[in-house]
């Protein structure tokens, strides 16, 4: 018979184990909850904006091909 892997959920901020069934989940407590997002509020995470190739962006003086008709 096939073994059943469970899968060790911890709280992202302290490492204590989280159970998916927990109201703060994926966080343990409301404590942590809080620190994480403090860090969203002060900036300690940020999203990056995504990187453009300089080749990809269109330069100003290119005229346009309609209004060159």
């Amino acid at each position: 018979m096939p073994r059943k892997h469970s899968i060790k959920l911890r709280c992202p901020i302290c490492k204590k184990p989280a159970k998916a069934a927990d109201a703060d989940f994926p966080f343990c407590s409301e404590r942590c909850r809080l620190i994480d997002l403090g860090k969203w509020a002060t900036g300690a995470y940020v999203i990056s904006s995504p990187v453009t190739d300089a080749d990809e962006t269109i330069p100003d003086n290119v005229p346009d091909t309609e209004d060159s008709q």
